[in-house]
């Protein structure tokens, strides 16, 4: 096996000591050496292949420059956008990041946590699945720092960055009221995240503002097992109701991609039979032939601040919660060419 290069091999090569290397190599302001020098350390060390012993640094650092990040799915296009966002804004810190899918299993979270914890991970950017707020006490507990993002639990005091899902939802069904729907069906998950419970409040405020009667038999909640089923269940019972709905509010991208793939089965006309609206972009949407209306989630400033607001509380205790805006992106899937009563 080939030795690896040490800090020692450098300072001979170049003629300087050990302690002059690994102030350059380290990142360190070099206002103590000549520009000359440090060019000629660094060139040396990459002609050399060497690569720093994070070991070593981490124990002497007492940090890893490496942090976890816990999203629900990452094949999902919401969770692996957002996790480029944050591992370039990481970058820019020199942290990398390190991945793991909960796939809404408290028992995975869990686990994640472990592992990321047992590779000495900064700290933790984490999408909360349910029944989990137990996990994040434990961290704050043990000083472990984390942000939340996406979702968060309102009766624990933490850092978070997520959207007013009130507020996006409200502005989805304001629009389909406005378009002339009045039987809007709602597709959510049967579930007490509190970031789809903001969303189904936000249906029923709209309905409530445009003095429109709520039916129990418009909302549809699907389990977290079996959704392509489930999406089809709900979309059969709804059609089937006496009066069945003008509109449809899916509430996340998961469930419209299987909805419009089912209600383009059913050869339902979209938007002059069926209006509807989502959360999120997906490739799907864009390729049906009436492109989705959605709400556009701030990914990138949502990623951008999360990021910044764990590096900056590492060795710290400050808590900033963020609820950032979303914008309805009204495309043809919504928009009627003559209104319905």
């Amino acid at each position: 096996m080939k030795k690896k290069v040490a800090l020692k091999d450098i300072a001979e090569r170049v003629g300087v000591s050990i302690a002059l290397v690994s102030y350059v190599l380290n990142n360190q302001r070099e206002n103590r050496v000549s520009k000359e020098i440090a060019k000629k350390i660094r060139d040396t060390a990459k002609k050399m292949n060497y690569r720093t012993n994070q070991i070593a640094r981490s124990l002497k650092t007492n940090k890893t420059a490496t942090f976890g990040l816990i999203v629900a799915d990452i094949s999902n296009p919401f969770s692996s956008h957002l996790a480029r966002i944050i591992e370039d804004e990481a970058a820019k810190s020199h942290y990398t990041v390190l991945f793991g899918s909960s796939d809404e299993n408290e028992e995975k979270s869990q686990n994640l946590i472990n592992v990321f914890l047992d590779r000495q991970v900064d700290g933790l950017i984490i999408a909360p699945a349910e029944n989990t707020e137990s996990q994040l006490r434990a961290l704050q507990k043990a000083g472990t720092p984390f942000v939340l993002i996406d979702r968060y639990f309102p009766e624990l005091r933490s850092n978070y960055v997520a959207l007013d899902n009130f507020k996006a939802a409200h502005t989805a069904v304001k629009h389909l009221i406005q378009e002339g729907n009045r039987r809007i069906g709602l597709i959510t998950f049967e579930t007490e995240l509190f970031h789809l419970q903001e969303r189904k409040r936000g249906y029923l405020a709209a309905l409530k503002e445009f003095k429109i009667s709520f039916k129990k038999d418009w909302v549809k909640e699907i389990g977290m097992e079996g959704v392509l089923e489930g999406v089809e269940k709900a979309i059969t019972e709804l059609l089937d109701l006496p009066k069945p709905p003008d509109a449809l509010f899916f509430i996340s991208n998961t469930l419209s991609i299987y909805g419009i793939k089912y209600i383009n089965k059913l050869d339902i006309r979209v938007p002059d039979t069926l209006a509807i609206v989502s959360f999120d972009e997906t490739e799907a949407s864009d390729i049906f032939y009436a492109p989705l209306t959605y709400i556009r989630q701030p990914l990138k400033e949502m990623g951008q601040l999360a990021t910044q607001i764990l590096i900056e509380n590492i060795g710290k205790k400050n808590i900033r919660q963020m609820n950032l805006d979303g914008e309805l992106l009204i495309r043809k899937s919504s928009i009627r060419t003559k209104t319905r009563g």
